[in-house]
């Protein structure tokens, strides 16, 4: 039997782009990468100590969904303030270094935490005070992971050679190519090291004591440590302190903590306002030397990717529901998350090339969409179509929820690309760690957005250990936010991004 010409250079073409798109991010990787690449791994390793961190929490710990919502909320704002640890990282050496040191030091809070939860778990302090000291330890990691992604983001746009080894320019279209390939082979670093943690952390809290997990937790510092050591990764671009920056940080950093520890009412609203102010004023005087039509293309892509980014979750109220009345153990959250790490890695690393080629307006179009599509399973569990299904199917509560963990989890990694991509490519020389902080700070205060949303939500659906009657009625209302918010901004600014 023959294949028709039409046939068979249809199934040459898909080869062709499947080769394409396996074969791409390997030949883009160079060893200056390696740094970079690793402290992203670290940073999706440290899921090893997530499924026993869920568990300890809902078992010792007196934290509602609200009040993790809320905490949520301070965790978030130091990405909300990088540019503090971008000008640093870009103008400010310790014993000579402006790269290395920072992640030594990074390495250094996220080891501390993970102490801070062994002692705290095991009771080897004051359990009395285990709520509080959950916080500072949640907090020192998340200052560790900021300062060491800040690192990671000024390198991603310094290791681009910018001249040919000749000292000729490179073209520019070569350049935006392997910046965009860096952000790339990031994510998917980002997601191998979720992907190697998913499956054995559920089967180390299931099978060992809590304060273990985190004691064993303290390798993934030292994998962040390793490529900081193998490979130079000092910068030669040196300038001046921006001390309106760096002040204007500092001073901004002050005047939150004092608001948060003022117990004024709406206090994390009043410091959202804040923040929000502090880092579009920043944005504007970073910016200011790029031409007007960038600056324009910018914004609106900025003002699209912060609607995508700003809608609530479902918050902890529903994994509590998930082990309380369907029964998931650790194991099985385990399970879970190794399947979604290993599509979210498959799609990053499949999508990556056709993704980078693509408007990003209407990328993010099509994952609006499917994310309100993929907000379904949660929905059955909830309402209880599991019940139906299994007898109907033999599809039960697992079955859905594997379903769900493996169409869902794609879509963050994915999602990400085009925006660093964009942020890669109009980085202005000497002021790398600093628009790419900034630049992550204004997107990590949509993430503060959608976090206020949830606590919100959380409030008027009551949820709690055991309580779980409004959690219908508040996953359907996130849903159904998820998918409005952002596709009306998409749908307005969309086509003028260009």
């Amino acid at each position: 039997m023959t294949v028709a010409p039409a046939a068979s250079g249809t199934i040459a073409y898909v080869r062709e782009q499947l080769q394409r798109a396996l074969i791409t991010p390997i030949k883009a990787f160079r060893l200056v990468y390696l740094p970079l690449l690793m402290i992203y791994f670290a940073y999706g390793a440290l899921g090893l100590v997530a499924v026993a961190e869920t568990f300890w929490v809902r078992k010792a710990l007196t934290l509602t969904p609200a009040d993790l919502a809320a905490l949520a909320v301070w965790l978030t704002l130091p990405w909300a303030i990088k540019m503090v640890f971008g000008e640093l990282v870009d103008t400010f050496a310790i014993l000579g270094s402006q790269r290395r040191v920072y992640v030594f030091i990074g390495a250094g809070l996220i080891a501390t935490s993970l102490l801070l939860l062994a002692a705290t778990s095991a009771g080897w302090i004051g359990v009395r005070d285990a709520d509080a000291l959950y916080v500072t330890a949640s907090l020192l990691s998340v200052i560790g992971v900021v300062l060491q992604d800040v690192v990671a983001d000024a390198m991603s746009t310094e290791v681009v050679p910018r001249v040919q080894a000749d000292g000729t320019p490179r073209a520019k279209a070569d350049i935006d190519r392997d910046l965009g390939m860096v952000q790339v082979l990031g994510r998917l670093a980002l997601s191998l090291g979720i992907f190697a943690v998913a499956g054995v952390s559920g089967w180390l809290a299931h099978v060992l004591p809590y304060h273990v997990v985190f004691l064993l937790g303290l390798v993934i510092p030292l994998i962040s440590i390793s490529g900081a050591l193998l490979v130079r990764l000092e910068t030669s671009e040196r300038r001046p302190t921006d001390w309106r920056i760096l002040g204007g940080g500092l001073a901004f950093g002050a005047a939150v903590a004092l608001i948060a520890l003022s117990g004024l009412p709406l206090h994390q609203e009043l410091i959202f306002i804040i923040s929000m102010a502090v880092v579009c004023t920043m944005l504007v005087r970073v910016t200011a030397g790029i031409e007007p039509e960038t600056r324009r293309r910018i914004f609106y892509a900025a003002v699209v990717i912060y609607a995508f980014r700003a809608t609530p979750t479902v918050g902890e109220g529903y994994r509590w529901f998930t082990i309380d009345r369907l029964g998931f153990d650790e194991a099985f959250f385990g399970i879970l998350q190794q399947t979604g790490a290993a599509l979210g890695l498959a799609a990053a690393w499949l999508l990556s090339d056709a993704i980078t080629r693509q408007p990003i307006a209407r990328v993010l179009l099509w994952l609006t969409i499917a994310g309100a599509i993929l907000g379904i399973p949660t929905l059955m569990l909830v309402y209880g179509v599991h019940e139906w299904s299994e007898q109907a199917f033999g599809l039960g509560a697992r079955g859905i929820a594997l379903i769900d963990a493996a169409a869902a989890s794609p879509l963050l990694q994915v999602s990400m690309i085009p925006l660093l991509t964009l942020t890669a490519v109009y980085a202005p020389p000497g002021h790398r760690a600093t628009w790419f902080a900034l630049m992550a700070s204004f997107m990590n205060l949509a993430l503060i957005a959608g976090q206020l949303q949830t606590k919100y939500l959380n409030l008027l659906f009551a949820v709690d250990r055991g309580a779980y009657d409004g959690l219908p009625g508040l996953a359907l209302t996130v849903v159904a936010i998820g998918l409005v918010v952002p596709l009306t901004a998409i749908l307005w600014l969309g086509p003028r991004i260009r």
